[in-house]
């Protein structure tokens, strides 16, 4: 059951694409370049290039905008400098929420001086990297690549995997260690009632935050459908 916490904070890396398993039906075909000055919008559906105040460029043409077309194009970018932000800061303070909550777990049943609360730090910094691959965060503004999905969805697995590794290693080392040095008993039944306690106790914590998780996936598939659907719009008018 920490695996599969630990894998619903490895998913939430693709913000764009899912959330704690929950699949979208869009999926995105298009990087955006976020800037004070524009919104670019680039990749299998052409390359749009839009202006707070309206003007667009599409496939290297500036255009000539009835005031409609102008509506639309300035509703859509705001709209993704909106979106992108609220999806990467969402991704990230879940991220967070279920380390801290999982670091108070382990603190807890195996003792503050855990060698698995430094791999969960360390899990902590390489998962947010990988976010970074995603929703890569510039000192002008935002880049969402969206070729980054895939592939950030299969390197976060591996490194949970590699982190239960550990952990579980920790886990049986650390409480194999304080069973031994209890008097009377049997230290491996020690051993294996701390690990039940520890698994119970990351169960219960993640059928707290299940529903958070889902429920996020299911908003981001909302503005994501509905960005796909703004720019489809706009395109259909330009061409």
């Amino acid at each position: 059951m920490m695996r599969k916490a630990l894998l619903a904070v490895a998913l939430s890396v693709s913000a764009f694409a899912a959330q704690a398993d929950y699949q979208c039906s869009v999926t995105p075909r298009d990087d955006v370049v976020i800037s004070p000055q524009t919104v670019q919008v680039n990749g299998e559906n052409g390359n749009l290039v839009m202006t707070p105040d309206g003007n667009v460029m599409f496939n290297g043409q500036q255009k000539n905008l009835t005031a409609a077309q102008r509506e639309q194009a300035k509703d859509y970018q705001a709209d993704l400098r909106s979106a992108l932000p609220w999806i990467d800061n969402g991704a990230r303070e879940r991220v967070e929420k279920g380390r801290v909550a999982l670091d108070k777990i382990i603190a807890k049943e195996a003792g503050e001086s855990s060698k698995m609360r430094t791999r969960l730090v360390t899990l902590d910094g390489q998962l947010k990297e990988q976010m970074n691959r995603i929703i890569e965060r510039r000192s002008d503004g935002l880049t969402f690549h969206y070729k980054a999905i895939d592939q950030v969805r299969a390197d976060g697995q591996q490194l949970v995997n590699r982190a239960m590794g550990g952990i579980l290693q920790d886990s049986i080392n650390e409480m194999g260690a304080k069973a031994v040095l209890k008097s009377g008993g049997n230290p491996l039944e020690s051993v294996l009632g701390n690990l039940g306690g520890l698994q119970t106790a990351v169960q219960n914590e993640w059928k707290n935050q299940e529903a958070d998780f889902r429920q996020f996936g299911k908003d981001v598939c909302q503005r994501v459908t509905s960005l796909e659907s703004s720019r489809k719009a706009l395109v259909e008018t330009l061409k």
